[in-house]
């Protein structure tokens, strides 16, 4: 099963993913977040001269389609994933460009299907996540948008035919490779296509704790 770490901020920490075998790693792109991208000085340039065999996705929430191309060119991504309320029609012009994921963040009453029904064509990939209520006073809560490590209940998704390939999100920590092997075998997961995780693998926000992450890889593929 492939792996997606999110989150990532230095390029020492992206050669170890390297190095350990992960396939994907996740730039975040919001400002607000705590794990922004930028927050320790990493910079396209940086990640372009290293020509780093993971697949490169930049997570970005209701950016324009100008800034999502800027940063697409500027750090040689490879995919785009949208976290925000980006319509289907912004999916697309950017799936024109570049593959798209478009992340879902379910809350409790959301109904998958319909949520997702109007991106089959828009999307090349979902992700799914878990939703977080927002009150007034939290609409500018900077941990609403990725990185929350609240779970996501997988069983939300049994019974489920997804028909396109989608990654697995939502506070997956160390000690669930099995819970995740467990899902692996329900019929909704022959589209699982990788594993996301983020905030319970780190050390700071934004600094993966490797050891964790190298364990879990090797759990999850024994």
């Amino acid at each position: 099963m492939k792996i997606k770490v999110c989150g990532m901020t230095t390029m020492d920490q992206l050669h170890q993913l390297e190095d350990i075998g992960i396939d994907f790693a996740g730039f975040i792109f919001y400002p607000k977040s705590p794990r922004f991208a930028g927050k320790q000085g990493l910079t396209g340039t940086d990640v372009k001269s290293a020509k780093l065999k993971l697949y490169k996705v930049g997570v970005f929430v209701d950016a324009s389609y100008d800034e999502v191309m800027r940063k697409v060119d500027e750090f040689g991504l490879d995919m785009v994933q949208l976290h925000g309320r980006e319509t289907p029609f912004e999916c697309s012009k950017i799936a024109d460009y570049i593959d798209v994921i478009k992340a879902f963040r379910f809350m409790e009453n959301d109904h998958v299907e319909w949520m997702i029904k109007d991106y089959y064509s828009e999307a090349d990939m979902f992700l799914f996540d878990t939703g977080v209520p927002v009150s007034k006073d939290e609409a500018g809560n900077t941990m609403l948008y990725g990185g929350t490590g609240r779970k996501f209940n997988w069983n939300r998704l049994k019974g489920l035919s997804i028909r396109k390939p989608f990654f697995l999100s939502g506070g997956i920590e160390p000690g669930d490779a099995q819970l995740v092997k467990d899902f692996m075998q329900e019929p909704v997961a022959k589209d699982l296509f990788v594993v996301d995780i983020n905030s319970r693998f780190e050390l700071a926000p934004g600094i993966k704790d490797m050891e964790k992450v190298k364990q879990f890889k090797n759990e999850l593929n024994s």
